[in-house]
């Protein structure tokens, strides 16, 4: 089946943060014109029902440690089934650029001459925050934030990524919970141990947790296994906005 167009292109779709009702309205029309879906881990299968019967269907999860295909794999892929003149949709968790690899496969898709273009989704970490009623950016106490990664290319803990605290009210965390005890002590030296942290796992799925702490309550919280991957971590200003607004709306945590 070709595409409509009669050329073969990428589309770099983000999914959303996981419930499948917050793709963004041009997301699920590409979808839904698509011959191929490539799809991530973190994809609410629910979501691949909106492709055409006919699309093809190919995973392309990740985990720490474990990959279904190899980033070369999915490169790869991207160009030979755009190369036959479909349209290939690449479905990713969150939003594509932010710390999707979205650049890396639109720019391989480029190099041989495909058109790529790229929808937004909605991140990871904004849904968290929206869900912990942390505000990232408020004149309550958070005017200034950091998202970092908490692994490095090559698996490395981004321990400076908690230096930050320095100069930003808040500090938010994905891809963090290997290296979350290691990152906290780095928070702890510039805010002490007391400081509010909140942990969102699965944020916005039905499996949702969001747990409301401090750094020394979040390290307890990780050796207990109780904050897993996916989980964003917000430490600072916003998580201690979040205490506030839920104590006055739900009563002390």
């Amino acid at each position: 089946m070709h595409s409509q167009t009669g050329r073969g292109r990428v589309v770099l779709v983000g999914a959303g943060p996981g419930d499948p009702e917050l793709i963004t309205l041009r997301g699920l029309r590409e979808l839904r014109s698509a011959d191929v879906v490539v799809y991530d881990r973190l994809v609410d299968e629910r979501l691949l029902d909106e492709a055409p019967s006919h699309a093809e269907r190919i995973y392309a999860g990740k985990e720490p440690g474990r990959h279904s295909l190899s980033q070369d794999e999915i490169n790869s892929i991207l160009v030979d089934r755009a190369g036959r003149g479909l349209k290939v949709v690449r479905l990713k968790g969150g939003d594509p650029l932010t710390y999707g690899r979205g650049e890396e496969e639109c720019l391989y898709v480029a190099s041989h001459g495909i058109p790529c273009t790229i929808v937004p989704g909605v991140p990871s970490f904004t849904a968290a925050a929206a869900r912990a009623m942390a505000p990232l950016g408020s004149r309550l106490g958070s005017s200034v934030f950091t998202v970092a990664t908490g692994t490095r290319a090559g698996g490395a803990v981004n321990t400076a990524a908690a230096r930050s605290l320095e100069y930003s009210d808040t500090l938010v965390l994905l891809m963090a919970t290997r290296g979350l005890e290691e990152i906290a002590a780095e928070a702890a030296r510039v805010r002490g141990w007391e400081a509010p942290a909140i942990a969102v796992v699965d944020a916005t799925m039905p499996s949702e947790r969001i747990i409301r702490t401090s750094l020394q309550g979040l390290v307890e919280a990780v050796r207990e296994g109780t904050v897993r991957n996916p989980a964003v971590v917000i430490i600072g200003g916003a998580a201690g906005v979040s205490r506030r607004l839920h104590t006055v709306i739900h009563g002390p945590v």
